[in-house]
């Protein structure tokens, strides 16, 4: 009798769970995860507080700003319960997101305080009443260097595994750092240097989980 979809994923998930190093390696990204979710409302309101360099910025200079956070929360949500989808699938998939996404949110931490911005002139509040849950009860214009959010639908894009997936993710991704932009939540150089530690910080993954 043939399996359902239900039972093979089940029986990968159990298979992965055996192992003791998965257990534990899934077990501790999820805790500096949570951790680091706890500590976000007081980090971002804190740094929001500072005052830092307001850029240059010639190709902001040029682009009238406009509202697009609903566009932005389309793309970003999608790939986000894509990459969350696959994962329940595929428990490769689910920890690699996890320890990609948990060493993202820890490097992003420490170019925030390195790289001391202030906002762009004409930014528009982004409107993204999930995303924002974690910054606390004011919206944040200081997390500028580098982009979070085009980082990590970039970094969902590097760790899905279908050919379709991938260029879906990639299209978000693209698509989300243009419409940031577009709104002036960011500089350009914010977008440009996310897929960039993106990807180191998806290689990284990949060393931790094979260690």
């Amino acid at each position: 009798m043939p399996q359902s979809a239900k039972e093979y994923f089940g029986q990968n998930w159990q298979m992965a769970w055996q192992s003791p190093v998965f257990r534990k390696k899934m077990l501790t990204g999820s805790l500096i995860l949570v951790v680091l979710f706890s500590f976000f409302p007081w980090f971002f309101q804190t740094i929001e507080k500072r005052h830092g360099t307001r850029l240059n910025d010639l190709l902001l200079s040029r682009i009238p700003a406009y509202d697009v956070s609903i566009p932005i929360f389309l793309f970003l949500w999608a790939a986000t319960l894509l990459i969350i989808y696959r994962g329940v699938q595929n428990p490769n998939i689910f920890i690699r997101i996890l320890w990609s996404y948990t060493l993202l949110c820890l490097s992003r931490v420490i170019t925030i305080c390195v790289v001391r911005l202030d906002p762009p002139a004409g930014l528009l509040p982004l409107n993204d009443r999930l995303a924002n849950a974690f910054y606390g009860p004011t919206f944040v214009t200081r997390d500028l260097f580098y982009s979070g959010h085009t980082a990590s639908v970039f970094l969902i894009f590097l760790c899905l595994q279908k050919k379709g997936d991938k260029w879906f993710a990639l299209l978000a991704s693209v698509s989300v750092g243009v419409l940031l932009l577009i709104q002036h939540v960011h500089y350009t150089v914010d977008v440009v240097a996310a897929p960039f530690f993106a990807y180191l910080m998806y290689l990284l993954a990949i060393k931790i989980i094979r260690f």
